[in-house]
């Protein structure tokens, strides 16, 4: 899943972003509505993190745009202010979803991947394909009973994969997906992690590289 975090305050907007990070999502970071839109012009994200009260372009203009150009891509507004009226204010610019600060970070990851699961078509909590089980919650894999222990980007690669149920998903689809926008597009890591993946998941092989065109599950 990727995701665009739009938070002024830097170290809240780092602090998020890092522990988004954590649950194997990929994180882009801005600290403006300017550069928020400028992002969400050449990125296709899955969800937008967006602080309400904006330098340069509010937030509430970041979501209209959003919401004019017709994208799949969930909103979850983040404020200061818990005033009933503004969640509902923000709702009806055409936020998907509002959450007022301060906030249990394991409700904003919680609240991320629900909407996460609305952006593309609608797919059941917990993945199933080729014996294996994909719990994003939980952070769990499991194999023909076997629980296996994967590092973050691997566990990204293998969502992806698994979210395409069996169609072909090309390297820099991956890359878009589980990186973020400073990872060099001509770098070879996601064949390496493609190659740990397969072998943490052991034998039989599920993971077919396509030729020429990318890997499916």
């Amino acid at each position: 899943m990727r995701v665009l975090v739009v938070e002024d305050e830097q170290l809240l907007a780092e602090a998020v972003a890092t522990g988004l990070r954590r649950e194997a999502m990929a994180v882009d970071v801005v600290y403006d509505g300017e550069a928020a839109l400028q992002r969400i012009a050449v990125n296709d994200y899955d969800v937008v993190v967006l602080d309400r009260d904006l330098p340069l372009v509010h937030g509430d203009d970041v979501c209209r745009r959003v919401v004019e150009q017709g994208l799949a891509t969930r909103v979850i507004m983040l404020t200061a202010s818990g005033d009933i009226s503004d969640r509902v204010e923000g709702l009806e610019i055409g936020a998907d979803d509002y959450l007022p600060k301060p906030f249990a970070f394991s409700e904003l990851v919680a609240r991320v991947r629900a909407l996460g699961r609305r952006a593309t078509v609608p797919l059941p909590p917990v993945l199933e394909r080729a014996g294996i089980s994909l719990d994003p919650g939980r952070r769990e894999v499991i194999r023909d009973g076997r629980t296996v222990q994967l590092a973050p980007k691997e566990f990204a690669v293998l969502e992806v994969l698994m979210r395409a149920g069996g169609a072909v998903v090309s390297a820099e689809q991956l890359l878009e997906k589980a990186w973020d926008e400073h990872t060099d597009p001509f770098t070879n890591v996601v064949r390496v992690t493609v190659m740990t993946l397969r072998r943490k998941l052991a034998d039989p092989p599920v993971i077919v590289t396509v030729p020429g065109s990318g890997y499916r599950i």
